[in-house]
């Protein structure tokens, strides 16, 4: 039996485990509803709006455990995938208590009280502020970039909302007081509070600490092709970290762990080369705009790694196709890097897309590549310069029949790039007949 299938059982059990204790945390607050005598007199519609509140109560609170970073949690999933649930889920929560407070608008009116704060009871003034704060939360996340926020104040602006939301509700519930008079479900929501409050302490206060006291140092910026930059670090008064192909870590530049500065990034330098780690970064936005000014010799801090986003959870495939658009080479030049110290011999095939030739990142090093390793390297571009031979357009269903053999369907595949373009891949490999399993995509797209 092959690596990777002896430890799938125990992913699985992993996996298996993390999301029943996920499902415990959300439903208890619906569970103890039924423990002790239930109040009197509230009727199908009353006590379904209940279950609504306590229900998408219950998954706001959970919400900032998934972003935490812990990596027992996350190793099952990948990092990239409990942020995508995160936000998948924190519009359910929030559309439960939307509908919480809209069944309780249009059937029992009377209970809501007078909208006017001077004149309303401050438990309902609060639960309105509380659904208020959790709406702006959604739209500032959902819309971020069109509504120009940038990334560092955007995070501030989210933990903010989302701890006053949360704790303005948890007033509005204990002032009702309606299911939670009881001593158990008093403490319930006690609990709660504590595992938010403790959660914060930990992302906010310890894990910053603990970073503050493993420095690293800036030991390269050298420009790449298509206005990217490659960041080289080197640990300072430690052994640095290992991390595994394709992985990626949170980055902080020109500021203390202590503040929200950290951009995550792929790790575009080899594994197999300990203590220096390398990230290529795309000039992009406010802060990527930046690393071409940072000097040798300042500062940084790194946690890291996260992700399982790599080859290394497939170590028996038979072969490995990568598909990379733009930036997205940076994790897949890890991977490659890493393969070619390691005197990879399987068959290899790297599409590459980008928009014109001289924008292609690594260009020269790729060409490089296919020598010391079974790489077939394919460029498409769609802007090609005159005389171009190569493929052009998009990878499509067309282009992988053409550069593919057959027998590439058993092959794991590693895609990074535009979402258009991965969604797009995904369905030309599914009709190539490539099993779902065997797609591996990199989903952060957060700066």
């Amino acid at each position: 039996m092959s690596n990777d299938n002896k430890n799938a059982p125990s992913v699985l059990s992993n996996a298996f485990g993390w999301g029943a204790a996920y499902l415990l945390l959300i439903s208890a607050p619906l569970l103890l509803l039924l423990l002790g005598e239930v109040p009197p007199g509230g009727g199908f519609w009353w006590d379904f709006a209940m279950a609504l509140g306590f229900g998408g109560m219950a998954i706001m609170g959970v919400q900032f455990a998934l972003t935490a970073r812990f990596r027992r949690a996350a190793a099952p999933f990948g990092m990239d995938i409990l942020y995508y649930f995160h936000r998948l889920v924190a519009l359910l929560g929030v559309a439960l208590i939307l509908a919480h407070f809209g069944v309780l608008r249009v059937l029992y009116p009377e209970a809501l009280g007078a909208l006017d704060p001077r004149e309303a009871s401050a438990h309902m003034s609060a639960g309105r502020l509380a659904l208020l704060l959790f709406l702006v939360l959604i739209v500032s996340s959902l819309w971020r970039k069109p509504l120009r926020l940038e990334y560092s104040t955007w995070r501030i602006m989210h933990a903010a909302l989302a701890t006053t939301a949360f704790l303005l509700a948890v007033v509005h519930i204990t002032g009702v007081g309606y299911y939670t008079e009881a001593l158990q479900k008093w403490w319930l929501w006690t609990g709660y509070t504590l595992f938010w409050a403790l959660l914060i302490v930990y992302v906010r206060v310890l894990k910053p600490w603990r970073a503050l006291r493993r420095p690293w140092k800036v030991a390269e910026v050298r420009p790449e092709r298509g206005a990217a930059w490659t960041l080289a670090l080197e640990p300072e008064g430690h052994a640095g970290i290992r991390h595994k192909p394709g992985q990626f870590g949170w980055l902080t530049l020109r500021s203390t762990p202590f503040r929200f500065q950290e951009h995550p990034f792929s790790f575009s330098g080899s594994a197999e080369r300990s203590g220096r780690v390398e990230f290529t970064i795309k000039a992009l936005g406010d802060f990527t705009r930046s690393i071409g000014d940072v000097q040798p010799g300042e500062r940084a801090y790194l946690d890291a790694p996260f992700g399982v986003f790599s080859p290394d959870r497939h170590p028996d495939a038979p072969g490995y196709v990568f598909i990379a658009g733009g930036v997205g080479i940076a994790p897949i030049m890890g991977m490659l890097r890493t393969l070619a110290d390691r005197g990879e011999r399987r068959p290899l095939f790297l599409i590459y897309a980008n928009k014109d030739w001289e924008g292609v990142i690594f260009r020269e090093e790729l060409d490089e590549l296919t020598a010391r390793l079974e790489l077939c390297l394919v460029h498409v571009l769609t802007d090609p310069p005159r005389g171009w031979d190569g493929e052009h357009g998009y990878v499509d269903g067309a282009l992988l029949e053409r550069v593919l053999p057959p027998e590439s369907r058993d092959y794991e595949y590693f895609l990074c790039g535009p979402m258009p373009m991965t969604a797009g891949v995904r369905r030309a490999l599914a009709a190539r007949g490539v099993l779902p399993t065997r797609i591996h995509a990199e989903l952060f797209n957060m700066v």
